[in-house]
C-alpha cells in the first residue's frame, strides 16, 4: 500500500491547499507537496484526514462503491432514544435519498478528545449526548445530516478512523505518515 498522511484536522480549518484569504487551511499545517485529501471534513469538523500523492488509493478510500469505514464520534443535541438509533441502524432518508445503514451507539465522551477552541456552546438547559457512528458511504455533511433527521443536531463532530487508520496517538493539528 501507499504512503499515506494522517492528519488531525483542527476545528475551522479548510480541508484544501488553496490559500483563502483570513482562513486556515491544511497548507497550514503539512510541508508536504503533491498530496491531496481521501475525502473531506468541513472546516466545523474536526479529525482524522488521510492524505496522499496514490490517485488510485485516493479513489478506493473515497469511492462508495469500496464500502470503507469511517469511524465518527458526535456529539449531539439531546439523547436519541432506542427508536433514533434504530434509525441510523437502518439507513435515515435524507433530501439526496436513503442512506446506508449505520453502526449507531451512545457513549461517554472520549477520554482522549482535545478541547474544542472554540468550545461548543453550553446550554443549562439542553442535554447532549455522545454517539458512536459508523458509515460506509461519505455524501456531504453526510453525519451532520443524519443527527438532525433524527431530531437529535450534531453539535461536535470528530471523525476518529477511516478504515484501518486511526486517530490514536495524533494530537490536535498534528501529523505523521503511514503506509
Amino acid at each position: 500500500m501507499s504512503s499515506v498522511i494522517l492528519f488531525n484536522k483542527p476545528y475551522n480549518v479548510l480541508c484544501q491547499f488553496r490559500a483563502v484569504e483570513g482562513r486556515l487551511t491544511l497548507k497550514d499545517f503539512l510541508p508536504q507537496p503533491d498530496i491531496h485529501a481521501a475525502g473531506r471534513l468541513d472546516a466545523d469538523s474536526e479529525g482524522l484526514v488521510v492524505l496522499t500523492a496514490d490517485g488510485a488509493l485516493q479513489h478506493r478510500i473515497t469511492d462508495p462503491r469500496h464500502k470503507m469505514a469511517k469511524t465518527y464520534f458526535v456529539e449531539v443535541e439531546g439523547v436519541p432514544d432506542a427508536q433514533a438509533l434504530a434509525q441510523l441502524r437502518d439507513g435515515v432518508t435524507l433530501n439526496d435519498g436513503f442512506t446506508r445503514p449505520a453502526q449507531a451507539e451512545l457513549v461517554v465522551p472520549p477520554e482522549w478528545l482535545w478541547p474544542r477552541d472554540p468550545p461548543v456552546r453550553f446550554r443549562k438547559n439542553i442535554r447532549t449526548s455522545w454517539l458512536k457512528l459508523v458509515i460506509r458511504e461519505g455524501r456531504n455533511r453526510q453525519v451532520r445530516r443524519m443527527t438532525a433527521a433524527i431530531g437529535n443536531p450534531t453539535l461536535r463532530l470528530v471523525r476518529y478512523a477511516v478504515g484501518a487508520w486511526t486517530l490514536d496517538g495524533l494530537a490536535c493539528s498534528a501529523w505523521r505518515e503511514s503506509s
